[in-house]
């Protein structure tokens, strides 16, 4: 009310010094409801808050001290009051007047304690960690493209691709599209590395994509894209850098299949990799007519992978298993099979036959040459076999790849070399 007392005061004045003329009646503008406020007694929440073992009826003293009026479990909050609105208000009157000093040093068991980063985000942190331990240096690139970027990949014109967002008010051509693809982008600085004559380029980008939705926003996907050049850099070493990926996502039932119908990448030279039958990524070497499209006359490699099936594939977290109690068996097998066959399939076929003792194989030798028929190769094996609860025998084990062996004939059509 001493408002009201003061523009009265004020008006008086005004007249007094014939500095203007002074109107009936009084216009109250309020900014804000100036219906009462009310907020719940929760002695509980304010413990928790605080830290402290303040009675119920401690705290009523002190809040109807400060002129608050308490009825049950509802508090009335004076008008003049305004900051007053939850629960923690009132928490901090009781700390207030109890005492900062009485209140206990405690370590947080709320919010605070479950704070960190969440397990997509430590997946992402992952990813970086294992490419630049692959020796892969990150980049970081614009997310909006020129629409003939999609040319210089030797996209279809009918691609479902090229069904871009385009941005309203672009900084010009270059930049007025959103990607659906971050291959052109890596293949971009890729070109920029080779054009300043570096001898050799390996590099990485977590980026986002984005495609077009019904409602007119855009889904967000985000892209694990490698990029290489020079530095003894072929298809396996790329697909290495690949594998160790997926090794360390934990990822099982990895495949890769050849892909020769992938525009941008080399027919011979490219693989679709695989979780089961959830599509990862593709990788391989990219397609000689592309690199001209960037006047680049070395061999380029580029992996995309699909971070959203990455962690959807994620394997469990890791439990400690002892040591093996008892030996292990080894065999070599080397089986001849036409050239057409990939190792990846033979593998496959390796897997299915096993009876529950294979614990590891290893391909050590493809050979092509005298003593292999036209049209065929030998593709050898390391087999690694154990039980464990005993000690294998040589029958156990040779049943095994006995086993093993027709599988590969009847999948396959491999036989013993």
């Amino acid at each position: 009310m001493n408002t009201l007392k003061a523009v009265e005061r004020a008006c008086e004045l005004v007249e007094l010094l014939g500095a203007g003329e002074v109107l009936e009646g009084v216009m109250d503008v309020i900014a804000k409801d100036s219906n009462p406020v009310t907020v719940k007694l929760e002695p509980e929440k304010v413990n928790g808050l605080l830290g402290t073992d303040v009675s119920r009826e401690e705290m009523v003293r002190i809040l109807e001290s400060l002129d608050f009026k308490v009825e049950g479990d509802t508090i009335h909050v004076p008008s003049w009051r305004s900051d007053v609105e939850h629960y923690s208000d009132i928490a901090e009157e009781v700390a207030r007047f109890y005492g900062y000093n009485n209140i206990p040093d405690t370590l947080s068991n709320g919010l605070t304690a479950r704070r960190g980063l969440t397990d997509i985000q430590q997946t992402e942190n992952l990813l970086g960690s294992v490419c630049r331990a692959a020796g892969y240096d990150e980049i970081i690139t614009y997310s909006f493209i020129s629409p003939t970027y999609y040319d210089k990949i030797d996209l279809p014109k009918d691609s479902p691709l090229r069904d871009s967002l385009k941005i309203l008010n672009p900084l010009g051509e270059d930049t007025s599209i959103m990607r659906t693809t971050t291959l052109p982008s890596m293949l971009e600085i890729l070109t920029r590395n080779y054009n300043f004559r570096n001898k050799s380029a390996k590099l990485y980008e977590l980026g986002r994509v984005y495609f077009k939705r019904a409602d007119g926003l855009a889904d967000e996907p985000k892209v694990l894209t490698l990029g290489a050049y020079g530095d003894n850099m072929d298809f396996f070493a790329l697909k290495g850098a690949v594998e160790a990926v997926l090794k360390q996502l934990r990822i099982e039932n990895v495949r890769f299949l050849a892909d020769s119908e992938n525009p941008s990448y080399h027919p011979g030279r490219c693989a679709k990799v695989f979780s089961g039958d959830r599509l990862l990524g593709v990788l391989g070497q990219v397609h000689p007519h592309v690199a001209g499209n960037y006047g680049v006359d070395a061999e380029l490699y580029a992996a995309e992978l699909r971070f959203d099936a990455l962690y959807e594939s994620k394997g469990a977290q890791p439990v400690y298993q002892p040591l093996p109690k008892f030996p292990a068996v080894t065999r070599d097998i080397a089986v001849v099979c036409d050239k057409a066959v990939t190792v990846g399939e033979l593998e496959d076929a390796i897997l299915k036959g096993a009876k529950g003792l294979l614990k590891d194989m290893a391909l050590f030798d493809i050979y092509t040459g005298v003593g292999i028929a036209t049209g065929k190769k030998s593709v050898a094996f390391n087999l690694t076999l154990r039980a464990d609860d005993r000690s294998l025998t040589a029958e156990e084990a040779d049943a095994d790849v006995k086993s093993i062996l027709t599988a590969l004939e009847q999948e396959c059509g491999a036989v013993l070399r």
